[in-house]
């Protein structure tokens, strides 16, 4: 079974930056709890001050469609038309997740 990476990236006006973060706030500890959610969490770019992301890491697709149902999935929408451009949306299919042994084996590899 494969994981969903679900990425957003958003450019908030400043001046509705505060209201857009309480709100994202609100999603990431109630997706926190939903079944199935991995992980979320919510980043800001430090070259762009207006940009903002929420990363989830949901356990199948399914789980992500009932979080897309939601409640709190409506009000990440009503933050996505905060924005002055198109947001980046992404879904990755994760089959497969490894971490610092693959850093390891590389560089063991390199001498």
């Amino acid at each position: 079974m494969s994981m969903i990476h679900s990425t957003i990236r958003m450019v908030i006006p400043g001046k509705k930056r505060g209201e857009a973060l309480k709100i994202l706030r609100s999603v990431a500890e109630l997706s926190r709890v939903e079944s199935g959610c991995l992980s979320s969490h919510i980043y800001g770019d430090l070259q762009e001050n207006n940009v903002i992301m929420l990363e989830e890491v949901w356990r199948t697709e399914e789980d992500l469609k009932v979080h897309m149902r939601s409640d709190e999935y409506f009000n990440l929408l009503l933050v996505l038309e905060m924005a002055l451009k198109q947001p980046e949306i992404r879904f990755n299919t994760i089959s497969s997740s490894t971490g610092i042994e693959t850093i390891e084996k590389a560089r063991s590899h390199a001498r």
